[in-house]
């Protein structure tokens, strides 16, 4: 639908005019460039879904309100609504998307100090999915009204929940029409983080075995998806009798549901059974116990040793554990059965631009695996932005099980 007319707003005034359209309607009609050289009030779109208008004759800033959160050296990570000023320049090969969900997923204060990104605040929520509204005069991939997704860089200033937000136009792939914008958005970091671990870093191929610990996460359940779609066997294991339950209850169905949970249930001990004692092809893990004497939230997690005992010959072990230290006798275990280690990082994939196109193939993929129903994510019911704060500080204490999506 075409934007109607701004000088409606101005003849019918702008409450009466809000009544009349639809919010992103109205705010697409609105040019606050337009006014500013008639000295007409100009429209303030905020992320929040709220317009408001002010007499400022010359102002070229539009405020949006995102969500950030502050670093420091402490363990505790403090997230807050700030407002920020609109993008008003766009660069060649820069796209301009409106946003419409933004994913929530916990902040690594650690990784900034890493890639020497020194900064007091940091925004929050880089997973989008939007409508392009504006490109740059060089980008070739997109035109206005395209329906994309794509992960913002760890160096972007502005958060994923303000309206509108700047990408590159090779970090952004098309959404499928059929998909929805929240589906989209809590989809595309996990399945991102699957395809990195399976085929990637482990080469998954038919017939293997697999074991997902923590499979009822949300990454978890689309490693699941994925694994299921390639003819691999997946074992997985539960946190909690919910989980166990959750699991048992997925289709494709899972070989076996290890309930950790339950002290009288030996991981090591299911996985050879289930595999006839020759132990598993891969082994994706959420974090492994270091040391015999962790938090009690570490008290799930499998030991180093258990892992390498349950692996294969010739298997790949990927871990999400960045402190993880190999002593010399375990370093002699995993090369007795030639089997690999790696590190899944899926970071690495913005932070560097040695492999753009794969992973701009990894992302189209996912996006048809959602369109098709091959992945299923797992996600909470779509929370505003004024909820945004709350729900963060959740997702950082990893007290919410499913993937939580703000919706715009």
């Amino acid at each position: 639908m075409h934007p109607p007319d701004c000088s409606i707003a101005t003849q019918v005034g702008i409450a009466e005019y809000r009544e009349r359209v639809p919010l992103t309607s109205y705010a697409q009609a609105c040019d606050g460039a337009k006014y500013r050289k008639q000295g007409y009030a100009f429209v303030k779109f905020l992320s929040c879904g709220h317009i408001s208008t002010s007499e400022v004759p010359g102002n070229p800033n539009v405020s949006m309100k995102g969500l950030y959160c502050r670093l420091n050296d402490s363990e505790e990570v403090k997230f807050f609504i700030q407002e920020t000023d609109a993008p008003t320049t766009i660069g060649n090969h820069q796209v301009k998307v409106q946003v419409k969900s933004c994913a929530l997923s916990p902040v690594d204060v650690r990784i900034f100090n890493d890639l020497k990104l020194q900064r007091d605040t940091a925004p929050v929520g880089r997973e989008i999915v939007g409508t392009v509204c504006q490109v740059g005069p060089k980008v070739t991939f997109f035109q206005p009204d395209d329906e994309v997704v794509g992960i913002l860089p760890l160096d972007t200033e502005i958060s994923g929940l303000c309206s509108t937000v700047l990408f590159h136009e090779q970090l952004l792939v098309p959404k499928p029409e059929k998909v929805s914008w929240v589906s989209a958005a809590g989809a595309v970091r996990d399945g991102l983080r699957a395809y990195t671990a399976l085929h990637t870093l482990a080469h998954m191929a038919v017939g293997q075995t697999l074991l997902v610990l923590d499979g009822a996460s949300p990454f978890g359940v689309l490693s699941i998806q994925l694994a299921h779609y390639h003819g691999v066997k997946v074992l997985a294991t539960a946190h909690s009798p919910d989980d166990q339950k959750f699991l048992e209850q997925l289709r494709p169905s899972v070989a076996r549901v290890i309930g950790v949970w339950d002290a009288k249930v030996d991981m090591v001990e299911s996985c050879l059974e289930e595999t006839g004692g020759l132990g598993v092809d891969i082994v994706i893990d959420a974090g492994v116990k270091l040391y015999d004497e962790q938090p009690e939230s570490h008290q799930q997690l499998p030991h180093k040793h258990d892992i390498i005992t349950l692996l294969g010959v010739g298997g790949h072990w990927v871990t999400m554990e960045d402190n993880l230290q190999l002593d010399p006798p375990d370093a002699h275990s995993l090369f007795l059965k030639a089997a690999s280690l790696s590190f899944l990082n899926d970071e690495v994939w913005i932070a560097s631009t040695a492999r753009q196109g794969r992973y701009l193939h990894i992302l189209r993929d996912v996006m048809e695996k959602l369109s098709t129903g091959t992945f299923r994510p797992l996600l909470e019911d779509p929370v505003p932005l004024y909820e945004a704060t709350v729900s963060m500080e959740m997702v950082q204490k990893r007290q919410v099980r499913k993937r939580v999506v703000v919706q715009l």
